[in-house]
């Protein structure tokens, strides 16, 4: 019985083994075999023609762009069992890419791929001068009932504004145009966008103010407007953007103070605004932000103190660089519990007062950028400390700032510090001591007027100015 089993189950397996493949070989058939609807193959051939130039025959290179002859940054999916476009991504971003002709177009047929999910064009458009491009201002609304991507990155002929219609596109979910040329005011109606997850319009040349109502877009996770020309305050309602995980406004020309509102933004782990115009000190709402991981405020006339703030409730901070926002005071040793901290910056302030040594004991620290304040005292650091930090940690330009000298070794001083010198006067002798003649006080002086520096003399100097002093006896026996 046990062997008439095992030739059974062995038929059983191989039988299982067969109908699989031929399970297998059959979907392979039968998705080779499904046909790409023709109007969407004709308009996906003409929309890549029109940026890659009329040398591209589609239908001769890639008879089947959605099969076995798949095309380069082109994904298809299936529909009422036709394959549509699903994503179409144009520039050097994947081997044997779409590469843009030097003068491109947006063909009207780009816009009759009705299942498209994704549009990404990369390093496409890049003669400004030559052969600049505007993004068209119609049609986009044909995408609005599926697209969750669009993306123009790295595309410095890419000018003009931002067209209205992109409010249409309700479904979007990125929308990232960096490093273009686009100019002009940022769309009030990108805020009617509000399934955005990603908004980033960097290194573009927008200006004016912040719109107010993409404080509305609540389910925002990245939020990055960094180098453009904007001004103004910032909007009260981005206080709205409690969902939102990193804010970059820098290299702007952002005014006024820093709102309160900001604290209700409690899962931001990146808020970074340097190169602005902010003033009015750091706001108490800042130690609300319990997430936060990289705080950059650096080159703002912010002014104030640090002594306002409860350092200890962000604990989560990594990087925290104040340098050069016009502070003032002294550091507070509640910095140094800061215990995930690796980047500390100060430099260029009006900081006074003596280093706390806790601030050695930091255990994740890095780089400490003290350097050009009013910092005073003496640095009572250790020699393997200043060993181990080098010239990550930048104390100079503090005039009244020193080491102790019995300390620190020369090999492990800090760089651009002076060693700190003590100076002390010769101690009269008591009327006890005076030689017969009573010249000991001024022979005394004598020594002292001979050249020798006025500091703290122990050990060999000691002996050494005991030896001289008595010669000077001596020569006054003779004289």
């Amino acid at each position: 019985m046990m062997k008439t089993f095992n030739i059974n189950s062995h038929v059983i397996l191989v039988l299982c083994i067969m109908s699989l493949g031929v399970w297998c070989y059959g979907e392979a058939d039968y998705n080779d075999a499904v046909p790409m609807e023709e109007g969407e193959k004709t308009a996906l051939y003409s929309a890549i023609q029109g940026f890659v130039g009329n040398w591209w025959n589609g239908s001769d290179l890639y008879p089947d762009p959605c099969g076995w002859t798949p095309v380069q940054g082109v994904s298809c999916d299936l529909f009422d069992g036709l394959w549509y476009v699903t994503a179409l991504s144009i520039g050097p971003i994947l081997d044997n890419y779409l590469d843009c002709a030097p003068i491109v177009e947006f063909r009207p047929q780009l816009f009759e791929l009705k299942h498209l999910k994704s549009l990404t064009f990369f390093s496409c458009f890049v003669s400004p001068h030559e052969h600049p491009i505007i993004i068209p201002s119609k049609n986009w609304e044909k995408l609005a009932g599926n697209l969750e991507t669009l993306e123009f990155r790295s595309n410095p002929g890419l000018i003009g504004k931002v067209p209205s219609s992109f409010g249409s596109l309700i479904r979007l979910q990125s929308l990232v145009l960096l490093e273009n040329g686009l100019t002009g005011e940022l769309p009030r109606n990108v805020g009617n966008l509000t399934k955005l997850k990603r908004l980033v319009v960097a290194a573009n040349w927008f200006y004016g103010r912040i719109p107010d109502n993409f404080g509305g877009l609540n389910e925002l996770l990245i939020l990055d407007l960094s180098r453009n020309l904007l001004s103004g305050s910032l909007p009260l309602t981005l206080g709205g953007l409690g969902s939102l995980l990193k804010l970059d406004l820098s290299n702007n020309q952002l005014v006024g103070s820093l709102p309160t509102v900001m604290c209700y933004m409690k899962n931001l782990t990146l808020l970074d605004l340097r190169n602005n115009r902010f003033s009015g000190g750091l706001t108490k709402s800042l130690q609300e932000m319990y997430s936060l991981e990289e705080m950059a405020l650096s080159n703002n006339p912010i002014g104030g103190d640090l002594q306002g703030l409860e350092w200890h409730s962000l604990q989560n901070l990594v990087v925290l660089d104040l340098s050069n926002t016009g502070l003032t005071g002294e550091i507070p040793e509640s910095i140094a519990e800061l215990k995930r901290l690796r980047f500390l910056g100060l430099r260029g302030n009006r900081l006074t007062g003596n280093l706390s040594p806790k601030l050695a004991t930091l255990p994740c620290v890095s780089a400490l950028y003290l350097d050009g304040n009013n910092l005073t005292g003496e640095l009572k650091f250790s020699g393997w400390f200043y060993g181990k930090m080098g010239r990550r940690f930048r104390a100079w330009n503090n005039p009244n700032l020193c080491y102790p000298v019995g300390l620190v070794s020369t090999g492990h001083a800090p760089y651009g510090v002076k060693p700190c010198q003590q100076e002390v006067s010769l101690v009269e002798a008591t009327t006890n001591s005076k030689s017969d003649d009573g010249n000991f006080n001024q022979n005394s002086h004598l020594v002292a007027s001979l050249g020798f520096p006025s500091y703290v003399i122990d050990g060999f100097w000691r002996f050494y100015l005991v030896q001289v002093f008595m010669m000077v006896q001596l020569l006054n026996c003779f004289l």
